[in-house]
C-alpha cells in the first residue's frame, strides 16, 4: 500500500451540498461504510458524484475483527462490492468485536490483549483482506475498561501488523482518552507502534463522564490531543489525517478551520485538493 498524504474530512449529510459543488479544500474524503452497503438511493447518488471530485476512504465500525466466532461473510461480500464500486485509497475498520450470534451492539467492545485474543484478530484479518483483496487497516479503540493481559495496547498492535500484514489507523483523541482512563503514557504507546505501518490519522473531541474520558466526536479537538497529535506527525510522517465529527456538527467552515490546524501543526508540506 502506497503512502498518502493529506488532510480530509467526513462526508456527512449535512454537508453534502459542499462537496457535490466540488468547492470543500480537502484532499480527500472519509466516508462510513455502513451508511452506503445499499442498493440505491440518494447515499450512493450523492457518493458516486462525490468520489469524481475527491479521493475517498472507506472507514467501517461493524467488521467485529475481534469476533471469536469469526467474521460475517455476506457483511464481506457487501462490504467488497462497495469497495469495488468506490475503489477507495484504502478500506479501515476498528479493533474490536461489536456483538455476537447475529446480534450486533453497535457498539465498538474491547478485547484482552493476550495471544489468544491475538490469534483470533489475526485469522480474522486474514480472511477479510482475503476477501477484498487488499491490505486493511485498524484503528485504536478508545477504552473505558481495563483486563489483566499479556501485552500493552501498542505490543498487540504491533504484532498484529506483523503477522498478516495490516496498516493502521491511529486515532490520537483515543490514545489520549485511554490514557487517562488507565493512567498510561500516552507518548510511550506511540513510540511503541510500528511507524512503517501508520497510514491515517484520526483527530476528535470528546466529553468527560463522571469518572471517565468519552470518545463522543462532538466537540472540537481539544489541547492536549493538538499536542499529542504534533508528536505522532514527527514519528509518522508519510500519513493522512483528518477531523471526524459525527454528533453536533458544525458548518463546513468550521471543520476546515480546525483542519488547517492539523495542517499548519504537522510540519509537514500541506495541500489540498483543487
Amino acid at each position: 500500500m502506497q503512502p498518502f498524504t493529506g488532510f480530509g474530512l467526513g462526508l456527512r449529510k449535512n454537508h453534502y451540498a459542499d462537496y457535490l459543488a466540488g468547492t470543500v479544500p480537502v484532499d480527500f474524503v472519509e466516508i462510513i461504510s455502513e451508511n452506503f452497503m445499499v442498493d440505491g438511493g440518494r447515499p450512493l447518488f450523492t457518493l458516486d458524484a462525490v468520489r469524481e471530485r475527491y479521493p475517498v476512504v472507506m472507514h467501517g465500525v461493524s467488521m467485529s475483527i475481534g469476533s471469536a466466532a469469526g467474521l460475517d461473510r455476506e457483511y464481506l461480500a457487501r462490504l467488497k462490492r462497495l469497495a469495488d464500486r468506490v475503489k477507495p485509497l484504502w478500506v479501515s475498520d476498528h479493533l474490536c468485536w461489536t456483538g455476537v450470534d447475529g446480534h450486533n451492539t453497535h457498539d465498538l467492545l474491547p478485547l484482552p490483549y493476550s495471544e489468544e485474543a491475538l490469534e483470533v484478530v489475526c485469522r480474522n484479518i486474514m480472511q477479510a483482506q482475503e476477501a477484498l483483496g487488499r491490505p486493511l487497516l485498524f484503528e485504536n479503540p478508545s477504552s473505558y475498561v481495563a483486563f489483566d493481559t499479556d501485552m500493552t495496547e501498542s505490543q498487540f498492535l504491533a504484532a498484529m501488523c506483523e503477522r498478516t500484514g495490516c496498516f493502521l489507523l491511529l486515532d490520537v483523541n483515543n490514545v489520549y482518552v485511554s490514557s487517562v482512563n488507565h493512567g498510561f503514557d500516552p507518548i510511550a504507546y506511540l513510540e511503541g507502534l510500528p511507524a512503517s505501518r501508520v497510514r491515517q490519522i484520526h483527530l476528535a473531541g470528546h466529553s468527560r463522564g463522571q469518572d471517565v474520558l468519552i470518545d463522543t466526536h462532538d466537540a472540537p479537538v481539544c489541547a492536549d490531543v493538538w499536542a499529542l497529535y504534533q508528536l505522532a506527525c514527527a514519528r509518522f510522517t508519510s500519513v493522512a489525517a483528518m477531523i471526524e465529527r459525527d454528533d453536533a456538527i458544525p458548518p463546513i467552515d468550521v471543520l476546515l478551520s480546525e483542519l488547517d490546524i492539523a495542517r499548519s501543526l504537522s510540519g509537514h508540506d500541506a495541500r489540498y485538493a483543487a
